[in-house]
């Protein structure tokens, strides 16, 4: 079985359960295989990055496996302001946030509602110093764990959303999103829309940022904000102490 949703944020969870953690966010457009499928919930995984967990079957629509491939095979088309709306012939509206899938608009069978989208849209790969423009959308952003939108977003939510913006695709989890790219020796060698990533003391990724011109990172902690980044880690502005130990930096492109 196969689905999109088909609703502006889906909470994607890690149980069949309404009070059950979020562990990240559906948007629309978004499509999937279904793993299990109950009476009340479905256990999906994701297209875009194979992240999986349960969601209400009641907040998605079943496709045929022909569709599931299509959009998969599909180039990437996302909604390109922080908010936009689509309509329906008889004048309905869905709201739907900055990073929707739209590529499924062009296929009626995957349309029934014949939605209709007149914002800006953005698709394909752009060049990295753009990264850090799509970045700074998201500035003041509350903290949301598993979020994916300006409405809250995580840390890794926010590098994934980012990359995603601009036709690159990373994995969900800060620890997930440190196994890709290649890993630099020093701060000297990172270019802005670089990734740092920082640990606990148990040695564990924790943490994500975006690196920024001037040692400085764009990253999402209480909010997505800008604070200084050097060789022990994140350097809160605010609270003038360290926030975050860093481990590793990484070129993802």
């Amino acid at each position: 079985m196969f689905g999109i949703c088909n609703l502006a944020i889906v909470p994607l969870r890690l149980e069949p359960s309404d009070r059950s953690e979020m562990t990240t966010q559906v948007l629309f457009g978004e499509h999937f295989k279904i793993l299990e499928h109950t009476e009340k919930w479905s256990r999906i995984e994701l297209a875009f990055d194979g992240y999986n967990g349960w969601t209400d079957n009641k907040q998605f629509r079943l496709i045929s496996e022909a569709d599931y491939h299509i959009l998969s095979n599909s180039p990437a088309i996302f909604n390109g302001d922080l908010i936009e709306y689509l309509t329906t012939p008889d004048n309905q509206l869905l709201s739907v946030p900055i990073g929707s899938s739209l590529a499924f608009l062009e296929h009626s069978s995957i349309n029934p509602e014949n939605f209709s989208f007149e914002g800006l849209k953005i698709s394909g790969v752009t060049s990295k110093q753009q990264l850090l423009q799509t970045a700074f959308m998201y500035l003041n952003t509350p903290y949301l764990w598993g979020g994916k939108t300006p409405f809250g977003i995580d840390c890794s939510g926010f590098t994934q959303m980012v990359y995603k913006l601009n036709g690159f695709s990373l994995l969900r989890d800060a620890s997930q999103q440190a196994t890709q790219g290649e890993a630099l020796s020093f701060i000297e060698e990172s270019e802005p829309g670089d990734l740092a990533f920082f640990d606990n003391e148990e040695g564990r990724i924790i943490h994500v940022g975006i690196i920024m011109e001037d040692n400085h990172i764009i990253h999402a902690h209480g909010k997505v904000r800008i604070d200084r980044l050097d060789h022990l880690g994140i350097y809160n502005i605010d609270t003038k102490r360290h926030s975050h130990k860093l481990r590793v930096i990484k070129k993802i492109i």
